[in-house]
């Protein structure tokens, strides 16, 4: 089971490479099917704060810097206040609503998005983290959000949304460490994920080279909506 994994991890960072989301959510489908359910979500949290890690390292030069503080600031802010407003909705409500809300948000049309300035993205990063805490799903909302503010650079979109996502991996994971959760025994399995996953991604952003912008943007949306 692990060695399956393994390569697994390889293939779904290699196609998260290329279109920004899709890995993520195909993993932690394959981990269902062998990990205990209470060490599910540390250790897929973990294993992709180590994917995105690599990834937004490959690509760093065409990380939008100026986007970092103001997300890091919202999402702190976002995930705070999260914790003590977390609504408990029936699972298929809050999975329709994250449906709904990925899908308008990837095809509506916001004119003003891309020249958002620093109190917006503080804003509109706490409003994300804040709905990542109701959702559990942080990547499509996230893709969908960054698709509106970096419009005509499909490298820069994609790296960017890598750093975002390493950082609220990373909130998560020290939240799962402060609740106690084992990490150490599972240390072994996911490095050999994140090795895995890092030529995987290696490979994937060698095809997100050659592709075209406007293909780009035309499959992003619907693999988007396909989450969704």
């Amino acid at each position: 089971a692990a060695s399956l994994l393994v390569v697994a991890s390889f293939f779904t960072s290699g196609l998260t490479a290329v279109f920004g989301l899709g890995g993520g959510l195909a993993m932690l489908a394959l981990l269902g099917l062998f990990i205990p359910v209470a060490a599910l979500i540390p250790v897929h949290g973990l294993i992709q704060l180590g994917s995105n890690t690599g990834r937004a390292w490959h690509q760093r030069a065409h990380i939008i810097r100026g986007i970092a503080a103001p997300f890091i600031a919202g999402s702190i802010l976002g995930a705070a206040v999260g914790t003590f407003f977390v609504i408990q909705l029936p699972d298929a409500v809050m999975k329709l609503a994250l449906g709904l809300f990925v899908i308008v948000v990837t095809w509506a049309k916001f004119p003003r998005a891309a020249s958002i300035g620093r109190a917006g993205l503080v804003a509109g990063s706490a409003v994300l983290a804040f709905l990542s805490m109701l959702f559990g799903a942080t990547g499509p909302l996230l893709a969908a959000a960054f698709s509106q503010i970096v419009t005509n650079d499909r490298k820069a979109l994609i790296a960017t949304q890598a750093a975002g996502m390493t950082i609220q991996h990373g909130l998560k994971v020290v939240a799962f460490s402060i609740a106690g959760f084992a990490f150490a025994q599972w240390l072994p399995f996911i490095a050999l994920m994140i090795c895995s996953g890092y030529l995987g991604t290696l490979y994937g952003s060698r095809l997100l080279d050659v592709l075209p912008e406007k293909s780009f943007r035309r499959w992003f949306r619907v693999g988007l909506t396909l989450v969704a």
